[in-house]
């Protein structure tokens, strides 16, 4: 039974939504959508919430209790969370708060940080990927090495035709690359959709059954 009633919400939610977008009926207008079904969906909300930061609190309460590797940081990951939320509930968010200042001085630098990080991590993929170890690998090469040329002054001393050759290559093979992805990621979802209001896929319940 515990499993049941959340298949049911799951399915009956899913099928009105899915319903909606493709059945133009009076029944399933936007007064129904905005005044009925939207109001169930933020109510569900906060339960969420409560959810992740047991499951939070429940992770890293394990971790200390095991010792895990580098157990030391669910100390400062479960403090963090205290004071964030002692800070947000008794001083609010206005500009100026507690909780401002932490959000400014704190979360946005370290935000920064890990942006910055990217940027090392993607130049060392790029490096892996464009090692000319096959054909494949060759016209990867030579494309990127066209497209980067063409966004700095110095490929225009090189040949000003790049510009046009660069935007041909964004335009004609990469948008092709890009569309078959498209077309892949929307037959995902719709498979995963289909599973998960069939009731087949569960692990969203904690387990595979």
């Amino acid at each position: 039974m515990k499993k049941n009633i959340p298949l049911a919400i799951v399915m009956i939610g899913g099928l009105i939504w899915v319903l909606w977008v493709f059945i133009p009926h009076k029944i399933l207008s936007e007064d129904f959508i905005n005044n009925f079904y939207l109001p169930w969906v933020y109510i569900q909300a906060p339960f969420g919430v409560i959810l992740g930061v047991m499951s939070l609190v429940m992770m890293h309460t394990a971790k200390i209790q095991r010792k895990a590797p580098k157990w030391q940081f669910s100390f400062f990951a479960l403090g963090g969370l205290v004071i964030t939320c002692i800070a947000g509930f008794g001083w609010g968010t206005q500009n100026g708060s507690p909780m401002m200042w932490m959000f400014t001085n704190m979360q946005m630098p370290m935000s920064s940080t890990m942006f910055a990080l990217l940027a090392f991590y993607i130049a060392s993929a790029a490096y892996k990927a464009f090692r000319a170890r096959s054909p494949e690998a060759t016209v990867l090469l030579l494309a990127a090495l066209v497209v980067m040329l063409a966004q700095v002054p110095f490929g225009l001393k090189i040949s000003k035709s790049l510009p046009d050759i660069s935007q041909w290559i964004l335009d004609v093979p990469n948008n092709a690359a890009k569309r078959g992805i498209l077309l892949g990621i929307g037959l995902g979802s719709v498979a995963t959709s289909l599973k998960i209001l069939l009731g087949i896929e569960r692990s969203y319940l904690g387990g595979g059954e």
